[in-house]
Formats: structure tokens, C-alpha cells, sequence
């Protein structure tokens, strides 16, 4: 059985790599050593509560998988556009806005 840090770290690891980011980036995006990242990825290393809800929030992750790894997930794509849209600034939500409306109107009929 893992324990709860194994799960932690492999999710914050998998997360990471599926969004392309480096351990470089995201131990300088949310304030940390890489050696601590990667304690925390593959050693089991605990993070702090502000270590923790900085790395949930910078790679949109679902709590509830964190939380309640037993729980099956079915996070969609769209809940963790969401996600990532509650980061964007007006001028971000403005493009995005945009290029949904571009898509949708370019898009080839079903």
C-alpha cells in the first residue's frame, strides 16, 4: 500500500511533466529550491500548507485527487480549463474568449 506522501509526490510529478514544465520553472514560479521539488516529487518530502496550495494551484490540480486519492477522479478537460482559467488576468480571458469564438465559428459541422 503507498502511503499518502508517495501519492502526493507522484501526482505532483506526473502533473508537472504532462504540462511540460520543468523542475526548474516551477521550484522558481512558486518559490522553492529544485532539490526541495524533487524531494517532495520522489522522496516523499512533506510540503508545507503554502508550499502545497501553490503547487495545486500552478498546475491546476484537482484537490480531491490529493485529498481523496481513493475516490475514482473524473476530472475533465473542461474542469481543469476552468481551473486554469481562474489564473488568467481580463486581458487573458479576453483572448481566450476570442479564439473559443473563432473555433466555434471555423468549426467544420457534425
Amino acid at each position: 500500500m503507498h502511503k499518502q506522501h508517495d501519492i502526493l509526490g507522484n501526482i505532483i510529478k506526473h502533473t508537472r511533466e504532462n504540462s511540460g514544465i520543468t523542475i526548474e520553472a516551477l521550484s522558481d514560479k512558486i518559490g522553492i529550491s529544485e532539490r526541495y521539488l524533487y524531494r517532495i516529487e520522489n522522496e516523499g518530502k512533506k510540503p508545507s500548507y503554502d508550499i502545497l496550495y501553490k503547487l495545486i494551484r500552478e498546475l491546476s490540480i484537482s484537490p480531491d485527487s490529493i485529498f481523496y486519492p481513493e475516490k475514482p477522479l473524473e476530472d475533465s478537460k473542461m474542469e481543469t480549463l476552468i481551473r486554469m482559467l481562474y489564473k488568467c488576468d481580463e486581458r487573458s480571458l479576453s483572448v481566450v474568449k476570442a479564439t473559443i469564438k473563432a473555433l466555434i465559428e471555423t468549426a467544420p459541422e457534425k
